[in-house]
């Protein structure tokens, strides 16, 4: 099984607004939770017309010049800008979306519900971490592969769907980073069908999702590879 395809984005910030810059070529890989977070920050800002996807391989062990010099590292997602330092990973390009926007929407700026949406987002990006491990360890050819460190992960996955169901989302919850991040993961968890599925025993957790999963942002920008 080979890698999955990767996608090309490109922005440029000025001043406040975001705006195309067909110069130059923002990697992100629209397969993957972490870049359709932003994409779906994207959408919910209303920025979404800044934004344009273009198609690319790319992988840990296939290196693409492109990606490289936006981020020494090769990773994506990268978001381009001509009045500053290009920025990654997922995180920071989403808070500097949100900080584009008069008034901050998706990142709470201070109290206890900023540290709750935090708290969140790092759980999300954990489950996403652990998913694409997994992901990863069952690509490798058979006889590289670790069983118990797929394991690891997959008990990592079942404890922290277990800690969501205990600690569910409320369903009025204004949309922040946290659920933003949750359900990406989640959705990209279920089109890898990884693990067991997150939705058994958990109605709590089930209820969430089906709910979030229907917002235009989530609709527009749906996993695929």
């Amino acid at each position: 099984m080979g890698w999955p395809p990767k996608s090309i984005s490109r922005w440029s910030g000025s001043g406040s607004w975001l705006r195309k810059d067909r110069a130059r070529e923002t990697p992100v890989p629209r397969v993957l939770p972490y870049a359709r977070k932003t994409m779906v920050c994207a959408h919910e800002l209303g920025l979404q017309d800044e934004l344009e996807v273009v198609s690319v391989e790319t992988s840990p062990l296939r290196s693409r010049s492109e990606v490289n010099l936006a981020n020494p590292l090769g990773k994506v997602p990268v978001l381009l800008r001509e009045d500053g330092p290009d920025l990654f990973d997922s995180a920071v390009i989403c808070e500097y979306l949100d900080s584009l926007v008069a008034g901050s929407k998706l990142f709470q700026q201070a109290g206890e519900e900023r540290w709750r949406s935090l708290r969140m987002h790092a759980l999300a990006d954990g489950l996403c971490d652990a998913a694409v491990a997994v992901r990863r360890e069952r690509n490798r050819p058979p006889g590289l592969q670790w069983p118990d460190w797929e394991r690891a992960h997959l008990r990592k996955l079942s404890q922290t769907y277990d800690s969501l169901e205990r600690d569910s989302v409320p369903p009025d919850s204004p949309v922040e980073i946290g659920q933003i991040a949750l359900g990406t993961a989640l959705g990209w968890i279920e089109f890898r069908t990884i693990g067991d599925d997150f939705r058994r025993g958990r109605p709590r957790l089930t209820s969430w999702y089906e709910a979030f999963r229907q917002r235009p942002s989530m609709l527009a920008t749906p996993v695929s590879d």
